[in-house]
């Protein structure tokens, strides 16, 4: 029987973490298995500010995930995000050695590597290389140029650098949580991946990711990556907004931007008012919901502004750039009221929110086919991509061996009573523990070969 390809992804956000434990089932779609989620108390901006309470959080998201699943988390994908992310152009060429052999997987990864040996700022670290389009002997616009033949080849590539520190944090949190770190994504590219269609990435297409701490956007045109941003704003400064502008506390701010917040001010009518409970047998408090709305439309507009200046960055006024799948929302932020609208409004673009329901199996609870679980959906994208055995069955897991047992053996004696002890012994079943402790050990020296890789990443990233 084919072994199961369980993956596990971990989204770090600023609200919360996401645990989730998905495998492709047999029409290619993603089951998911059990989901934690936990409240995210040692990050801000997505960035960890807090070592020992995002540990707390982890831990918690993955023991609930375990529980829901059934399965043991050995590892994970971390998705990455945090104000430090920037992205960069980069072009670079390899010469090669004999033109007349076909251009191989070998020759695009020494090229790949080559980029990775750029010189970044102090403490910055390149966490993805992603090739864009190729150039053979000067012959340009070519996706795959593999079997074809050529001396000098030359790719653009789109390169993703952040602060190592930063990095290195989210690696130590998670080995301090009892788990391995099988691959870094970047959180735009994670929720591309879930909510995106091929269609849209050829046509020409920005994501617009809106977390709690950050907004992430990626913009993909002709099937590739061309612009990623992280911009330091998200739902939380909306909810300090309506904390600050309504003098309430951030529980209540929170509900508040919920259940009755809307991005376009015009919807509600000035009689229109929601009484909030005093504190500690203080009146109750009445807001205006005109009023609510004014407040979060004002930083809506700000943080669309933001990342509409990203993409004016890429250029998609270049009628060659130009952007024909409009604009795709998600994240948590996604699910305010009225944002679609207002972000058509202000850029002028085709916009709809992303659910992550094309990828998933039919049979899906539908909190997961939210928007804001994007990301997550993406990260167990990225997990079975890499082929790695996250997760196993609770009752597969070894058991520690149980204490011998003995039975006794009275042996009557008109002299003396003996008690004899003796322990019961099953010869073919230990046999059999021999053999599979044999197979396990082999396969644990592999698991932890590959261990060790990522351990080295961790421990010299600088």
């Amino acid at each position: 029987m084919e072994k199961e390809n369980i993956a596990v992804g971990l989204d770090i956000g600023t609200t919360k973490i996401v645990a989730m434990i998905g495998k492709k089932n047999e029409y290619g779609k993603l089951e998911i298995l059990g989901v934690g989620k936990s409240k995210s108390l040692g990050v801000a901006r997505g960035v960890v500010n807090n070592i020992t309470q995002t540990i707390q959080s982890i831990q918690q998201a993955i023991q609930e995930a375990e529980n829901n699943s059934g399965y043991k988390i050995k590892d994970v994908v971390v998705g990455i995000a945090g104000q430090h992310i920037r992205s960069i152009q980069h072009t670079d060429y390899i010469s090669r050695n004999n033109p007349e052999e076909v251009i191989g997987g070998n020759d695009i990864q020494l090229l790949i590597d080559q980029v990775n040996k750029l010189a970044m700022l102090p403490g910055e670290e390149i966490i993805h290389v992603l090739p864009q389009e190729f150039k053979i002997d000067g012959q340009s616009e070519i996706k795959e140029p593999i079997g074809m033949y050529g001396g000098r080849l030359e790719s653009s590539f789109h390169v993703v650098v952040g602060q190592a520190s930063s990095i290195r944090n989210v690696g130590r949190c998670i080995q301090s949580s009892g788990i391995e770190l099988s691959g870094l994504t970047l959180e735009p590219l994670a929720s591309a991946d879930a909510v995106l269609s091929q269609e849209e990435k050829e046509a020409g297409v920005a994501l617009i990711d809106i977390g709690g701490g950050t907004t992430d956007l990626a913009i993909f045109k002709d099937g590739i990556i061309r612009h990623t941003a992280v911009i330091p704003f998200g739902g939380n400064v909306i909810t300090d907004d309506i904390k600050e502008g309504c003098s309430i506390i951030e529980k209540q701010a929170e509900l508040l931007k919920v259940k009755f917040g809307s991005a376009w001010p015009g919807e509600n009518k000035d009689n229109e008012i929601v009484s909030i409970p005093g504190l500690r047998g203080r009146e109750p408090k009445e807001i205006s919901l005109k009023n609510l709305s004014k407040i979060i439309h004002a930083r809506v507009v700000e943080i669309v502004d933001q990342v509409f200046t990203e993409v004016k960055a890429y250029g998609h006024e270049d009628p060659r750039k130009k952007l024909i799948a409009g604009i795709v929302l998600t994240g948590g932020g996604a699910q305010l009221k009225h944002i679609k609208q207002l972000v058509e409004y202000i850029t002028g673009m085709d916009t709809r929110i992303g659910y992550p329901n094309e990828h998933l199996a039919g049979n899906s609870d539908e909190e997961i086919s939210s928007p804001l679980y994007a990301t997550a959906v993406g990260l167990v994208m990225k997990s079975i991509e890499n082929k790695t055995q996250s997760a196993v069955r609770m009752d597969a897991i070894e058991q520690p061996k149980a204490p011998p047992v003995y039975r006794q053996v009275v042996v009557q004696n008109p002299m003396v009573n003996e008690v004899l002890e003796e322990e019961e012994e099953e010869e073919d079943e230990n046999s059999n523990e021999k053999h599979n402790s044999t197979v396990n050990r082999i396969q644990r020296n592999f698991f932890d070969r590959y261990v060790d890789k990522i351990k080295d990443f961790l421990d010299n990233a600088e």
